[in-house]
């Protein structure tokens, strides 16, 4: 694991955009399609805002999340309507969005659907994760239903519930999240850097993100 300290958030952002960019310029020249995989939340959205506007070749690039909120797309707790107003906007509304919600009471009733989908565009090239401060990431928790499936199953993609999570979510398997190409971690913060580095003397099953942590890149910045 690279561990990389900032002075401040908002400059952790713009650099971290700009390593992101750098990376998926590198793939495409290589590749005739890249897959770039990112994280919901509220943490990423400044990244996504200085991203959306890079001059690279959008047109050619696959956007996906990692992980999903089992909720419609126009709801506030909705990752992919996050992507829709601050990634998939400006330059970067050229790339191709690969969703992991469909209309459906439950993940289970589209799970093979949105696998299919995923499937062929694997392993991705660029992945952004974040971490929450119960050391979970992408939607793979601890104490989850299918905490064991997702951290050890060959599935694409997994359906979860989570004590602390108000609603089912569908997330990529650790398997696939470890196959990225590049993986980079953001995180903000005191409580979570204390949590990344308990997370490093654990179990996957106790702290998820540890399953991720080898060969990827972390940022952090205090506030």
């Amino acid at each position: 694991m690279e561990f990389n300290e900032y002075a401040d958030a908002e400059m952790m952002m713009i650099d971290l955009a700009n390593v992101l960019a750098g990376e998926l310029e590198t793939a495409l020249l290589s590749h005739d399609r890249v897959t770039f995989a990112v994280p919901g939340g509220t943490t990423p959205g400044p990244i996504f805002d200085t991203l959306c506007a890079v001059d690279l070749g959008w047109d050619r690039v696959n956007v996906m999340l990692t992980d999903e909120r089992w909720v419609p797309a126009h709801s506030d707790r909705s990752n992919t309507k996050l992507l829709q107003e601050r990634l998939l906007v400006e330059k970067a509304a050229a790339a191709t969005y690969v969703p992991l919600y469909a209309d459906a009471p439950t993940p289970e009733d589209k799970l093979p659907m949105l696998s299919a989908g995923i499937a062929p565009l694997l392993p991705i090239n660029v992945m952004l994760l974040g971490m929450g401060a119960d050391m979970h990431t992408a939607s793979i928790f601890p104490e989850a239903d299918q905490l064991d499936l997702a951290l050890n199953g060959s599935d694409v993609l997994v359906a979860m519930r989570a004590p602390n999570a108000p609603e089912p979510r569908i997330t990529l398997s650790a398997q696939v999240l470890k196959g990225a190409m590049s993986r980079h971690v953001v995180i903000i913060g005191d409580e979570k850097r204390a949590a990344l580095e308990r997370a490093r003397k654990l179990t996957p099953i106790e702290a998820p993100i540890s399953a991720v942590l080898n060969d990827a890149v972390v940022h952090w910045a205090r506030s």
